[in-house]
This record gives structure tokens, sequence and C-alpha cells, in this order.
């Protein structure tokens, strides 16, 4: 009895060796699943529809993870598994299946497309912009001809000009052309703030005649520096019933950009809704889309010359130079010196 039952110690010793070199084989082997499957940098999209599984799999074929079954085991075990959301996850193939779980369970990043508007461009010219960057440039020139959706803009004019603020946009590459616009129209709108519009009315000028005054300038001004003494010049000449002889609302109202104009061709004399040298006041309506700078440079004109005199001419010398004066023939002086 005592062999016998040395025997049966031997054997469940031997056994329970086993036993525990089974389970820690086991062990070493699912450790060794969980490890960095070593593929190379990849960024997963997950598009509507896609299932874990699928992704799974994805990601074993790329060496993100070594196992798509053990990536699902662990997403399972902590919650995550629907916590899979349409976007981009950038993974490597050095991070472990539970730091490829965790970020699968994160936010994605968004997909987007960089658009740049730079201040002072037309409408005409915008729907070449966004047809570079990807969009259907055709379908957004048609929305950009929509004036109805600015109420600044609707009943007035025939495009949404003026209202599309310059800006860089990251946008969905699945945005909808209403969507785009929309986009650069509310950005517009978050310039015109209480404070803004009160300061704009204490001027004569509505939310619309700000903006047309400030394309204008957009349009003079060779640098934001000068935009505060431009507006001064044609808010002086507003006042005082002048013209603003502004060649760039001439080159707008005869559908022409600004080096096309032709004096001896008679542009300067021929009349449209947009010609600030036939017409006082305004233009019909604004000449491109102003930036911030523009905006604020009507707001807070620079009115008078170091003298005290009223700012009422400005040019821009061969020089580079803007030199204003208060009488026509200061003006003139300055043309025959410095044009």
């Amino acid at each position: 009895m005592r062999r016998g039952g040395a025997g049966c110690l031997r054997v469940l010793a031997v056994f329970t060796l086993l036993l525990f070199g089974a389970v820690g084989g086991a062990l070493w082997y699912v450790r060794g699943l969980l490890g960095p499957a070593g593929g190379p940098a990849y960024t997963l999209e997950v598009k509507p529809g896609d299932t874990l599984s699928g992704v799974a799999g994805t990601l074993q074929a790329q060496r993100i993870v070594k196992n798509g079954d053990v990536l699902r085991f662990l997403m399972r075990r902590s919650g995550t598994a629907g916590s899979l959301k349409e976007g981009l996850y950038d993974l490597n193939g050095q991070m472990t299946a539970e730091q490829v779980a965790a970020k699968l369970a994160g936010p994605a990043r968004i997909p987007t497309v960089s658009v740049t508007i730079p201040e002072g461009r037309r409408v005409r010219d915008l729907s070449a912009i966004f047809q570079k960057a990807g969009f259907d440039g055709a379908a957004i020139l048609k929305v950009l001809n929509d004036a109805a959706l600015s109420p600044y803009a609707s009943g007035k004019q025939q495009t949404l000009e003026g209202f599309l603020f310059p800006a860089t946009y990251d946008l969905r590459p699945q945005a909808t052309p209403t969507q785009i616009v929309q986009t650069l129209l509310d950005r517009m709108n978050q310039e015109f703030t209480p404070d803004r519009v009160a300061s704009a009315k204490k001027l004569g000028l509505s939310v619309r005649d700000w903006v047309i005054l400030a394309s204008m300038v957009q349009a003079e001004a060779a640098n934001d520096a000068e935009m505060p003494v431009i507006a001064g010049v044609f808010l002086n000449r507003l006042r005082d019933g002048m013209t603003l002889g502004s060649d760039p609302t001439v080159a707008y109202g005869l559908g022409k950009d600004l080096p096309e104009l032709d004096r001896s061709a008679g542009d300067f004399r021929r009349d449209t809704p947009y010609s600030t040298y036939t017409r006082a006041g305004l233009p019909a309506g604004p000449i491109n889309n102003p930036g911030q700078a523009a905006l604020l440079a009507v707001l807070s004109p620079k009115r008078t010359l170091p003298d005290g005199r009223d700012a009422v001419y400005f040019l821009h010398g061969l020089n580079g130079r803007i030199y204003v004066n208060h009488t026509y023939a200061e003006h003139n002086r300055d043309i025959a010196r410095y044009r």
C-alpha cells in the first residue's frame, strides 16, 4: 500500500507539472498574441456599415495585430466592441493589442479637406478653388449664386458676394454644396456682432453698406496698414456727397479684372450700377469678399491728416507708398510726383 501510494503521488506530481506546463505554455502563447505585430504605420478608415470582425481582419492582414480574434475578444471583454466610430484611426505595428483596442474605443479622426479662400476673391473665383480641392465647383457656384441664403443679400443682389468669409476651412469630403456655402456664410455672420453693427450704424451704415465699403477697402489697399486710411477717405467722401472714384468698382461692374481696365477705351465713362465714377454713393453691392481686417478698418477709420484736415484723396505711388491729401490740387501734385 505504501509503495502504491508513493507511485500515485509520483503520477500526480508528474500530471500537475504537465498541467502547469500546459497552462504556462497557453499563457505564453496568448501573451505572444497580445504583443506588437511589427507592421508599418497604417491609417484605418472606418466607413458606415463596417463591422468589428471586418476591421479586426483588416488589422491582422496589415500586421497591426497578430490575431484579429484576440482583438475582438479584448474589446468585447472591456465592453467597447460597439464603440467603433466612422472616421480615421492612426495605428502602427509597434502597438500592443490592448493599445490598439483602446485606440479603436476612442474618438475617430474625422477626414477633412482643407480649402483656403483668400481675402478679396469674388464669387466667380471660388468655384475653381473648390474644384481644385476635389469638390464639384459648378454645383457650388450654383449655390453661391443663390442670394436668398443670406438675409443681407436676399432681394438686394444676385449672388452671395461679400458675405462669404475668407479663411481656411476643413471640410468633410461628403459635404454638400449647400453645407459648404453655409459654412462660409455662418463664419461671416460671426463678424456681425452687436457692438460692431452698432458701430457701423453710428457711421450711417447698414450691415450690407458696411460690407460693401469693406470690399472696396479690401480691393484698394496694398496691405492691412493702409485699410483704415482708405476707409477714412471713402467715409469722408460719402459724408460730403462726393463720388468715391474707386477703380475696382468700375472693373467689377464691367466684369473685368483691375489690370484689364482701359481708360482710352472709355471704361471709366461707362455707367454701371457699380461705377463710383459715374454715380455717387456706394456701388450696388459688394465687389468681393472682404476679410476681417477690411471689415474692422471701416469701423475704425483714419479720417484726418496729421495736420487735422480731412483726408479726401489718396493714391498709390510707383514707389509703393500711399499718399493722402485734403485738396484736389495737392492730389494732382502727388500724381505728378509719384505716378
